[in-house]
């Protein structure tokens, strides 16, 4: 089966790639050719992530030359992930990727890296002196179907999510991961996603929970399978 991930990210990648079934082989837009910028203009996680995968599965329908016909593309996924702060009201949630820029404090970042440690900054700053520090990561991900690469299944659109709690750190520990991982302590742990080997977070994260969910949609919506 081969199921395109609406996604460049490489610690994303290697992510996903590591949790689906031997079965599965994941592309991403890259192997498929697909360069555009999608724009995430969704409200809700679950906007955002539907407006990735339908904007890649039409791509897919008008370049038919860029896809692998004699081995056709199964499906179309996309996640979107989100930041959840109790005491902020959910906040960053569905802007937990462009946090730091939003409040005009900081601005043109462009290097990954330096947007990732501006990010956990202003979570730091956020919370400070504060007692609540409870939080959840939050993925939802969006599966279209395709038949013979192109044409859609009478209820084609699959949903789901992975929610995992924790809390917040007061401060950054360890350097695994990305994004707020060095801050983020996962219920049951006394060590941030920062610090855990990435084994055991690929079990217990966000991200594997939404995954297995989809990977359960897969077995049983797929005659294949």
């Amino acid at each position: 089966m081969r199921l395109v991930f609406a996604s460049n990210n490489a610690h994303k990648l290697e992510e996903v790639r590591s949790m689906v079934p031997d079965y599965v082989s994941v592309l991403s837009l890259r192997d498929i050719c697909f360069e555009a910028e999608i724009e995430e203009t969704g409200q809700t996680l679950e906007e955002n992530s539907a407006i990735k995968a339908e904007t890649v599965r039409e791509w897919i329908i008008q370049n038919p030359t860029c896809t692998n016909q004699d081995d056709p593309i199964d499906g179309v996924f996309a996640d979107d992930t989100g930041l959840e702060i109790d005491v902020l009201g959910g906040v960053p949630g569905v802007y937990t990727a462009r946090w730091a820029m939003m409040s005009g404090g900081v601005k043109d970042l462009t290097n990954e890296q330096e947007i990732f440690a501006a990010n956990r900054s202003k979570a730091l700053r956020e919370l400070e002196g504060k007692a609540d520090r409870g939080a959840q990561f939050r993925t939802v991900i969006t599966l279209i179907k395709l038949s013979d690469g192109t044409n859609r299944h009478q209820n084609s659109v699959i949903q789901v999510e992975g929610v995992v709690r924790g809390r917040i750190a007061e401060k950054e520990y360890g350097t695994g991961g990305f994004g707020y991982d060095p801050v983020f302590i996962p219920e049951g742990y006394d060590k941030t996603f920062g610090e855990l080997p990435a084994e055991i977070k690929n079990q217990i994260s966000h991200r594997a929970r939404a995954l297995e969910a989809l990977v359960k949609e897969i077995k049983s919506s797929y005659d294949q399978i």
